[in-house]
């Protein structure tokens, strides 16, 4: 074979061309496009918000993981735990197991009530005794969802049962945090169709972040990072939106540039009143201006929420809160319809 040679391909190579040439790839319509979603996944999934109405949430009902906890290990007046094996409780009293799944079911009762299909977790890991926070195992994103990657050892082994129902479901799971990132769902929130916020904490790092953000930027989406002071551990405890164009916010914690930038972005914010447990901010909303809130609001957000015409439902859930989670880290979103 001569050099002018090597180049040269067969008839049947020549003709599998032509054919190819006929059959191109089609980068567009996008992932996301609804009709592709539609068409080749079952439904559109995901979520670009955090207050259209609510079609889907991932959920656990509290079990016997949380029989983990030893209340004879007592870390101060204040917790229990055991350091070795990575398990913790806040309180005085360890779990009321009974109560907690009362009062969950009561949740996922109300949330049936506005039209929400709730999907449990397959059957959880042995002994991750926070499962029933969901909402740092994934977070919903356009198109489909995005495994986290928890942080401490107690939370490590969440995410492979939520993958494992991603898949029964059909929903696309667009990344999985690998490498050395770490990132929990409490820690990010949707602002408006383009942008969204992290904060940044000993629970999500600078590399979580960036794997978050890179699935977002592809989506035209923009992500605020907020570093969250001390132990604060997610920014669902400072912020949470309740509608299109309001959220309620603890202005003590938030910091000052954060705050500006949600008023640039045309969202008004309610603060909140010194007489609320923390636990308030941590809440859900089922369809814009319509929010879930554990019992307790004082009569003044009561009164500002009222004002701003937002519809609250209570529901009590002090039990579960105990175990360092309200209703707002219950749920993951899967499904949220646009605004």
């Amino acid at each position: 074979m001569g050099p002018c040679d090597m180049g040269a391909i067969t008839e049947s190579e020549w003709r599998y061309n032509q054919l190819i040439k006929l059959f191109p790839s089609e980068a567009e319509p996008s992932f996301e496009d609804e009709e592709q979603q539609t068409r080749w996944w079952g439904r559109q999934w995901g979520c670009t918000n955090d207050v259209g109405r609510l079609r889907v949430v991932l959920m656990h009902r509290p079990g016997s993981e949380v029989e983990v906890v030893d209340t004879s290990r007592r870390l101060d007046n204040n917790a229990f735990g055991d350091v070795q094996r990575g398990w913790y409780w806040r309180g005085t009293e360890g779990p009321d197991l009974a109560g907690m799944q009362k009062q969950h079911d009561a949740y996922v009762a109300a949330l049936r009530a506005e039209g929400v299909e709730v999907v449990y977790i397959d059957a959880v890991a042995p002994g991750r005794m926070k499962s029933c926070y969901t909402r740092d195992s994934v977070v919903g994103v356009g198109g489909g969802a995005i495994v986290m990657r928890l942080g401490p050892r107690i939370r490590r082994g969440e995410e492979l049962p939520a993958t494992r129902t991603l898949a029964r479901i059909g929903c696309p799971i667009l990344r999985t945090i690998s490498g050395t990132g770490i990132a929990e769902g409490g820690s990010f929130a949707w602002i408006n169709r383009r942008t969204a916020v992290m904060g940044l904490s000993s629970r999500v790092n600078e590399e979580g972040a960036r794997q978050v953000e890179e699935v977002l930027r592809s989506q035209g989406v923009e992500l605020l990072k907020v570093h969250l002071t001390g132990y604060r551990l997610h920014i669902d405890g400072l912020f949470v939106m309740i509608a299109p164009d309001l959220a309620l916010a603890n202005f003590t914690l938030l910091p000052f540039w954060f705050i500006e930038r949600l008023r640039e972005l045309g969202i008004s914010l309610i603060e909140l009143h010194h007489e609320d447990d923390g636990a308030i901010i941590n809440s859900l909303a089922v369809a814009p201006g319509r929010v879930m809130m554990p019992e307790g609001i004082s009569e003044h957000t009561s009164d500002q929420l009222r004002l701003a015409g937002v519809e609250v439902i209570t529901v009590p859930y002090d039990k579960v809160i105990s175990g360092g989670g309200g209703l707002h880290c219950s749920t993951a979103p899967l499904v949220r319809d646009e605004v």
